[in-house]
């Protein structure tokens, strides 16, 4: 049986596809068709989104009816990038990036020419480039060749470029040079050793930001394995070291975030998928509704030096209402703006107010937004638009004295001129009469 190919790739909740460890997005194009006439199984792949990263060419549809369709090219199974010819038929006709693979098929080992049709605006030439720069880079590849090179360049370093102290002929036999010549080649060998030190460090550089990357992907699989086991735990001081434990992995960072020079055309479309994919742990440790500031702080955190402006979160925000994302930008009427996810229920939170507002404290003395945010666990701002929204159902009636804002439970439905003066045991406003004598001098 055939393997397939190109292999179906995964994709977030968002439609975004699932990074491998160390992978980072590299340029992002839209309106491209990927296609392969010498494989009878590959698939129709027309007008859809191009994300070339440091592992794979990942191409997802951008059809609303199939927005989970996906496929990836290793890069790993790329043995040759053909060079592309100008003609006077090219410039009239949509850029190709052709390439040939190799796979294997019924057993053995294949290979196929595919063909990417760019037809969308964005800037091939700069998809090409990092196609070649990526391919050669072989990020893939996992080796140690970074110490092997540090201790080669520091042995050379100190071994053939060490001469004797006088004399017209070195330690290794060569005549020294002296005069004119010797100055020009001791700049030489200066500028060389120059050059040889920017080497090492730029090999440290690079290796400290590999282990960066392999730290982000840590803090990562820990942070999801303790928001798995977070239910489980009763102890109080095991819940609140937990907390504290993903807040610090969620100020870590995102591994690749998405930034215009890489997708250019697409690119708040594309900041608004990794948002949400990135607002799903803060929603969950807040309840499900966290507010527009809040996220903004930890998505710029977490983005580090890329960091994005207000007009683009709110942009990127007001975008999901046409992809299917499971989280929604929310308005209240004060003009107070939060993100929450679409599961999240306002009439649970109306119960839980009721049941608050029905304590005998509450019927006697209402409540603040304070005493509402502690039982919710929210900040006092959103409580209070809580309050308020279940003030417009009919649920509360709102005091408004020099201390702020009072709620009280509405009783004034349970009134009724007919039977005014019956005796009710078993309503809230028998209740509210308990509670408010019971502490009255008699």
């Amino acid at each position: 049986m055939a393997d397939l190919f190109p292999p179906a790739a995964e994709l977030t909740a968002s439609g975004r596809p699932v990074l491998l460890p160390s992978e980072i997005e590299c340029s992002i194009l839209s309106a491209v068709d990927l296609e392969c006439d010498e494989i009878p199984s590959f698939p129709l792949l027309k007008s859809g989104i191009i994300i070339l990263t440091t592992h794979r060419i990942v191409w997802i549809s951008d059809s609303t009816n199939s927005s989970n369709s996906a496929v990836a090219v290793p890069l790993a199974a790329v043995n040759h990038i053909f060079s592309s010819k100008k003609s006077i038929k090219s410039m009239f006709s949509s850029p190709r990036v052709r390439f040939q693979v190799s796979f294997r098929s019924g057993g053995g080992l294949r290979s196929a020419v595919v063909t990417i049709v760019i037809r969308g605006k964005g800037d091939h030439e700069v998809f090409v480039s990092k196609f070649w720069e990526n391919w050669r880079a072989k990020a893939w590849e996992n080796d140690d060749k970074n110490n092997n090179t540090k201790g080669s360049s520091s042995s050379s370093a100190s071994g053939p470029s060490s001469t004797g102290s006088g004399g017209f002929y070195s330690s290794e036999g060569t005549v020294r040079m002296v005069g004119v010549s010797g100055i020009l080649r001791k700049e030489q060998e200066m500028w060389e050793n120059t050059d040889k030190s920017l080497q090492e460090a730029f090999q440290d550089l690079n290796a400290l930001m590999s282990k960066a990357k392999e730290m982000v992907t840590l803090a990562e699989k820990m942070r999801q394995k303790l928001l798995s086991s977070h239910s489980g735990a009763t102890n109080d001081d095991e819940v609140a070291s937990k907390e504290e434990i993903q807040d610090w992995l969620l100020s870590v960072g995102i591994i690749s975030p998405v930034t215009k020079e890489s997708a250019g055309a697409l690119y708040h479309q594309q900041l608004s998928r990794q948002l949400a994919d990135f607002v799903r742990t803060p929603l969950d440790i807040a309840g499900g509704m966290i507010s527009v500031i809040d996220i903004y702080c930890l998505f710029n955190r977490a983005r580090g030096t890329e960091l994005i402006s207000p007009d683009d979160l709110l942009l990127a925000c007001s975008l999901w209402e046409k992809i299917d994302v499971p989280v929604m930008l929310r308005k209240f009427d004060s003009g107070v703006m939060v993100i929450q996810s679409k599961s999240y229920s306002d009439d649970e939170v109306l119960a839980r107010i009721r049941t608050l507002v029905s304590k005998p404290d509450a019927l006697q003395f209402g409540i603040s937004a304070s005493d509402a945010a502690r039982t919710l666990g929210i900040a006092p701002a959103m409580a209070k638009e809580h309050l308020l929204t279940a003030e417009s159902k009919g649920v509360l009636c709102r005091d408004v004295s020099p201390e702020g804002f009072r709620f009280y439970i509405n009783l004034f439905p349970e009134i009724n001129s007919e039977d005014l003066y019956l005796v009710k045991n078993y309503t809230m406003y028998a209740t509210w009469i308990k509670a408010v004598t019971a502490n009255r001098p008699r």
